[in-house]
């Protein structure tokens, strides 16, 4: 029963989403244009269309997952899509196609991944292909820079950025090594005079991912990517062995490898003099940061309107420079909203994360909503000058393609934690998966026909066994 109506919140959510999304989109041309688009009402259908067949693959696939993730998303990415539109009309029709890929991507994520504690049995998979997804912009001739950082890579007509799929890799590794060895790693049983640490082997696969957040700081040039990646290990380990001391000892090794950066990279040293004081350097590399304050301050707190603002002074403001284009526009109140809807995600991922019973699922909910909160705040932080501005982009509001694709693959995994949540406590039958029923009328076929099965037999059959390592947290 709770199921079904965290689907009908969701459903009323949903329409009330689209309903936002074109609303916003008509004032977006009647501010630009002085008209009213005439595929309005096309839009606001293939819209709905689009963000209903996401509900009811929901409802089909997930129907005991959390009711507000995806409405989270659809409004996000709504807002997101009508300032696009409001820039480039090339770019939009770009990210109408990443959209549709994106809806995509999710639903066969749903359909792909029906049991998550089978996800831990890949790890070692996970940690192979996330390593070398992040290592591939290194690669001479594959890997390209682009604003200093070299984050992104090509192959002929494709490009994208493979650290984008390789977080949530990494933090699927992450959560079954963790689940696997984390009393080991806690128990801290090594000493180096006054300090314990865990054994090394225990150590050794988190030292390596420590390195490889390094490595991408140093070699392309981009903090961002890599304090999200560190943030990620550090917040795993320390849910994980619930020991405080890792959390310390993590961000005292980052800052001094940021520190190092700083000293050998100019690249690194601009991002900070200019995040320090942009005003000297307005007329040069400080243009950009400046150009968005303005644009804030230029909002108010009701904003000049949709479609009535001047964004396009600002360079690529339709990647890391989106939150300022939506706070002028939109105004200090538009901005809020977009600051409580990632709020609102990261409550909601955090919840899963204490409904889950398992390890596994528990730490892959905390890695993913920790992916999505911190990226958030570091390219919001950027913007308003709370960090130094990194090229990383506002997750399912800025323009690209591999961002949004890789956002909506991690809303999937959310839901789907948070479905078998739901199925583990009673809230819904565990009925087989479909999988399972074709693996179980498979057999069926070759025991003959005079065998029978009902659901619950297949269920026991053949619902794979969760791993040792998936025990409930005590």
């Amino acid at each position: 029963m709770q199921a079904l109506t965290r689907r009908s919140t969701e459903l009323g959510l949903i329409i009330m989403a689209g309903t936002i999304t074109a609303a916003m989109y008509a004032l977006a041309s009647l501010g630009k244009n002085s008209t009213i688009p005439p595929v309005l009402v096309p839009f606001f259908l293939a819209l709905l269309g689009l963000l209903l067949l996401a509900h009811f693959a929901t409802r089909k696939l997930a129907r005991g997952a959390d009711a507000t993730l995806l409405p989270l998303a659809a409004i996000l990415n709504g807002i997101g899509y009508v300032m696009i539109t409001r820039l480039n009309d090339h770019l939009a029709g770009l990210q109408t196609t990443w959209t549709f890929i994106a809806i995509a991507a999710y639903i066969g994520t749903l359909l792909v991944v029906q049991r998550v504690p089978d996800l831990a049995r890949y790890k070692w998979t996970f940690f192979i292909l996330g390593a070398g997804l992040l290592l591939l912009p290194l690669v001479p001739g594959v890997g390209r820079s682009v604003g200093g950082a070299r984050i992104w890579v090509n192959f002929g007509l494709i490009k994208f950025q493979p650290g984008e799929f390789a977080k949530i890799l990494l933090a699927l590794f992450f959560a079954g090594y963790l689940a696997e060895r984390r009393e080991l790693i806690a128990t801290s049983t090594w000493r180096i005079g006054r300090l314990r640490l865990p054994e090394p082997r225990h150590l050794l696969p988190l030292v390596l991912a420590w390195a490889f957040s390094v490595i991408v700081m140093v070699g392309q040039k981009d903090l961002g990517s890599s304090l999200l990646f560190f943030t990620l290990f550090v917040v795993m380990v320390w849910v994980a062995t619930e020991r405080a001391a890792f959390l310390v000892i993590g961000f005292a090794l980052f800052a001094a490898a940021a520190y190092a950066s700083f000293r050998m990279f100019a690249h690194v040293q601009d991002r900070v003099h200019i995040w320090l004081d942009p005003w000297s350097q307005y007329q040069g590399k400080g243009y950009q940061i400046v150009q968005g304050l303005f644009a804030m301050s230029d909002g108010g707190i009701a904003g000049t309107g949709l479609g009535q603002g001047h964004p396009t002074l600002i360079p690529a403001v339709q990647n890391d420079f989106i939150f300022a284009a939506i706070a002028e526009e939109m105004g200090l109140i538009g901005a809020t909203g977009v600051l409580i809807s990632f709020l609102l995600m990261v409550g909601a991922g955090m919840r899963i994360a204490v409904r889950a019973e398992r390890t596994f699922e528990k730490l892959l909910a905390v890695g993913l909503t920790t992916l999505l909160g911190v990226q958030a705040f570091i390219i919001i932080g950027g913007v308003i000058r709370v960090v130094p501005l990194t090229g990383i982009t506002l997750p399912f509001v800025s323009y690209g393609g591999s961002s949004l694709v890789a956002n909506y693959i991690l809303l999937a995994l959310l839901m789907r934690v948070s479905d078998s949540t739901a199925r583990r406590i009673g809230e819904l039958p565990d009925d087989p998966t479909i999988v399972e029923r074709w693996a179980a009328w498979k057999l069926r076929r070759r025991l003959g026909p005079s065998s029978k099965m009902s659901d619950a037999d297949e269920t026991i059959v053949w619902t794979p066994q969760e791993p040792s390592d998936m025990h409930p947290v005590t």
